[in-house]
């Protein structure tokens, strides 16, 4: 009886055993599975990466044609700013130089047809306002002459770049930079034509040098010194 106890006893821990390492054979396998489909995996990726690194990349070079004909259309535009700044105010300028130049020949006229039946003090606040106005014509031209100048220089630099733009092909930038200086140039005739007219007017009025007209101390009595030489001839 002893003897078929230890022999169950002995086939019990033969059968853990086995099973233990049944089991045990089983994870091993499974983990070699996993580790097989890994570095399979793991040569594909290094074998497609290799396959990428072995495919030479195309660098694309800019043609120096290329680089000089973006350059040109910067150069246009930037251009095509100063232009439209000098423009911009070189017409404002124009425009407040005849502004002041009609004001001043009106302030002439009304001054010459009332600077005699005057009051003293009157007539030197009006002389006054006609001298200041004279000091704005001349700050006016100033500013016209200023921007003028600026103005001259940047169609010089519309102008150049223009034709950098055709030369170097960026026609498109050409044509606008053309247009451009079609637009200013146009613009500026137009107000300047304006500011002639009215330096025309100026100059006929004589407003910038006329004399100051000094009132008459009694309006009457300088009439009556007009008509004694007259009645002095009619009694001889």
């Amino acid at each position: 009886m002893a003897y078929y106890r230890k022999l169950f006893t002995a086939s019990l821990r033969f059968a853990s055993t086995y099973g233990r390492g049944l089991v045990t054979a089983s994870l091993a396998r499974e983990r070699l599975a996993k580790l097989s489909s890994s570095l399979k995996k793991n040569w594909i990726s290094l074998s497609v990466a290799g396959a990428i690194c072995a495919v030479p990349i195309a660098q694309v070079e800019v043609s120096h044609e290329a680089l000089i004909k973006r350059a040109s259309s910067l150069v246009t535009d930037s251009a095509n700013t100063y232009l439209s700044q000098t423009t911009l105010a070189l017409v404002d300028s124009l425009t407040q130089y005849a502004k002041a130049i009609r004001m001043l020949v009106a302030l002439h006229r009304r001054y010459k047809a009332s600077a005699s039946r005057l009051p003293p003090a009157d007539e030197e606040a009006v002389w006054q306002i006609l001298l200041q106005q004279r000091e704005e014509v001349g700050m006016r031209r100033e500013d016209c002459k200023r921007f003028e100048s600026n103005w001259m220089t940047a169609i010089n630099l519309s102008e150049l770049a223009a034709e950098a733009a055709y030369n170097a092909g960026a026609d498109q930038a050409s044509v606008a930079a053309r247009s451009s200086l079609d637009l200013a140039q146009s613009q500026v005739e137009h107000v300047r034509q304006l500011s002639l007219q009215a330096e025309n007017d100026l100059s006929e009025a004589s407003a910038l040098d006329s004399p100051r007209i000094l009132p008459s101390a009694d309006p009457s009595t300088a009439d009556e010194d007009e008509e004694i030489p007259e009645a002095y001839l009619r009694e001889d």
